[in-house]
């Protein structure tokens, strides 16, 4: 395995740490603000604190690509800050840090069914610990036994998915644009859509005027869209390109530790079924990735 140089180690604690701070943000805004709010406040926020750095940028991009930069902004932010704040509504923000662990599981099989990388049978027994996990996670009830399938853990598991297929998508067609490129141009893309949503279809600015509890809420997003997406992101793109996508995903291992620490701050009561899925989890992807090889293509 390629030695990582020791600021993409840095970099990837830092932005572990702003990851793994983003659910309890989720949480707060979801006080005051409806779950389609949050998402959309958030990719607003981000793309406005990068617009300056967006136009300055967007004149410079092939016209081919700019499907990819769409497609990043798309599975990269929108979709999975929509589907993040729905799913809180109904999950402990400890567990959707945890959830969003299965980033490099996801990685890996996009990398062997789409992309037609071989790898080793333990990286296939990491996948399936940490498919366990998963199950464990998203069929344990409220009170630390099994309650039955949680489809509001699957939305979590779905935007893995979105974040899986944008590493690969960022490594295979982007990989030579600059970190700050991808990241502003394709919330440039996708940033309109939020707004209009945000504006256009919800009661948001009635409710910043008149609603108690309205402006922290807006605060706590707007930091997550700004610190959480925007800054986050170029940090990620950055190591990204650095290392592979694999790499990159592996945040995702010191991500719940943030996640889990802010949980129980706030109060949040986690059950042993709960850990064990989340040790299912992590032990899942630390194998997968231990083991994983650069994949050849067929």
């Amino acid at each position: 395995m390629q030695k990582s140089p020791l600021i993409a180690w840095v970099l990837l604690v830092i932005l572990a740490f702003i990851w793994g701070s983003s659910f309890i943000l989720i949480k707060k805004g979801l006080v005051s603000l409806e779950p389609a709010e949050v998402g959309s406040l958030r990719i607003v926020a981000a793309s406005l604190f990068l617009l300056p750095f967006a136009l300055k940028r967007v004149s410079t991009i092939e016209r081919r690509r700019i499907p990819y930069y769409t497609s990043v902004g798309l599975l990269g932010s929108l979709v999975p800050a929509f589907l993040f704040a729905i799913a809180q509504t109904r999950l402990e923000s400890a567990v959707t840090g945890v959830l969003n662990g299965l980033v490099p599981i996801f990685t890996i099989l996009i990398a062997v069914f789409i992309l037609k990388q071989r790898q080793s049978k333990e990286v296939y027994g990491g996948v399936t610990i940490g498919f366990i996990g998963m199950a464990i996670l998203v069929t344990a009830g409220k009170g630390g036994s099994f309650g039955g399938l949680n489809s509001y853990a699957l939305l979590v598991v779905l935007a893995t998915v979105c974040y899986a297929s944008n590493l690969n998508l960022i490594k295979q067609k982007l990989n030579d644009v600059h970190a700050v490129t991808v990241t502003s141009v394709s919330l440039l893309f996708v940033g309109p859509i939020a707004a209009v949503y945000l504006f256009g279809f919800t009661d948001f600015w009635y409710k910043l005027m008149n609603v108690d509890g309205m402006g922290i809420a807006t605060f706590y997003i707007c930091l997550l869209g700004i610190v959480g997406t925007s800054i986050a992101l170029i940090v990620f793109n950055k190591i990204l390109q650095m290392k592979d996508a694999l790499f990159a995903s592996s945040v995702t291992y010191i991500i719940p530790v943030f996640a889990v620490m802010w949980g129980v701050i706030d109060g949040e009561e986690l059950f042993l079924l709960q850990y064990l899925g989340m040790l299912a989890i992590g032990v899942g992807v630390y194998i997968a990735n231990t083991y994983k090889k650069a994949g050849s293509t067929k």
